[in-house]
Parts: C-alpha cells; sequence; structure tokens
C-alpha cells in the first residue's frame, strides 16, 4: 500500500509565519465546563469593535484542529474527531481585527502550531462579505476561520466514499 498523504500540506519553511502561543499558556482564556459551555453556546452576528487576542485566537485553533499527538507523517491525532484520522480539513484565517497580527489571509499548521502568512487581502472585510454571498457581518469580525478540504487525505482510506465521510467530518 503507497503512504498516505501528509497530516499537514507543504509550505516554504522560509515563508512568514507567526507563533502562537502553546497549549496551556493562553491568558485570558477561562475554563468552563462542557455543560455551562453547551449552556451559553449562541451564535452572534453583531461583534464587539475589541481586537481579538492572540492568546484567544491559538485557542480557537487549537480546539478546532489542534493536534493532541502525532503517531506518523501520515496520521495525527487531532482536537477533534475525523474518520480514520484522516482529518481533510485545512483551516485558514482570515484576519481583520487581530491584535499582533497585519491583517490578511493565514493558513493554521497544526504540527507546529504556527499560522503561515499567505497573503494580504486588500479590502477584507468586502472580500469576505461578497465570497459569503453577501453576509456582511462576516466583515465586521476579527477574524473569520475559512475551512478548505484535501480529498486525498480521505481518498486514501476510504476510495470513492471520501465525499461522504468527509461531509460526516464537517458535521462534528
Amino acid at each position: 500500500m503507497k503512504p498516505g498523504p501528509p497530516v499537514e500540506k507543504p509550505f516554504d519553511a522560509q515563508a512568514r509565519r507567526v507563533h502562537l502561543p502553546p497549549a496551556g499558556a493562553w491568558r485570558g482564556v477561562k475554563a468552563v465546563s462542557v455543560e455551562e459551555a453547551i449552556r451559553r453556546r449562541q451564535s452572534h452576528r453583531r461583534y464587539a469593535k475589541d481586537p481579538l487576542a492572540l492568546d484567544e485566537l491559538a485557542f480557537l485553533l487549537w480546539a478546532t484542529q489542534g493536534i493532541r499527538q502525532t503517531i506518523s507523517r501520515e496520521t495525527a491525532l487531532r482536537t477533534v474527531p475525523s474518520a480514520g484520522a484522516r482529518h481533510a480539513f485545512e483551516t485558514y484565517i482570515l484576519a481583520l481585527n487581530v491584535t499582533g497580527l497585519d491583517a490578511g489571509l493565514y493558513r493554521y499548521l497544526p504540527l507546529e502550531h504556527q499560522l503561515l502568512f499567505e497573503r494580504g487581502v486588500p479590502d477584507a472585510a468586502a472580500a469576505i462579505s461578497s465570497a459569503a454571498l453577501g453576509q456582511e457581518f462576516l466583515g465586521k469580525a476579527a477574524a473569520v476561520f475559512v475551512w478548505t478540504t484535501i480529498p486525498a487525505r480521505m481518498e486514501w482510506r476510504y476510495g470513492a466514499a471520501s465525499y461522504k465521510v468527509i461531509a460526516v467530518d464537517a458535521g462534528h
């Protein structure tokens, strides 16, 4: 059997990267019970004008796609479930108002727990609103998470059924 696709998309080692505070070292992120988190969960479409702290963004990235344990080049256990630990999702952040980050598009590097600067985005607020079919509230957020997939990560194990498995993973 041929080796599986890597856990993380390759990147230029010389590219501009932002080191994020490591797991557990986040300032301003309070511990809450699962029950309390579920009870308080709600969607917001009105955002504070205050910037998002880099510690808060680091926590959200770790919580949504962070790595708990690396098994091999092809397999890692993350903080979220995935069929066969294949984790087809890639996380991008459009930073609009994050302390310590230039506005622009970043890719999360889960193995390094870093952000890779992809590019600046002229008039990013209007661009993300337009990309989301005119949903202007997105342009007012401090940061917008964008998830894409690398289908080959699932295809390696699940073949023709991979698109279904990716859809199931998206529901987690």
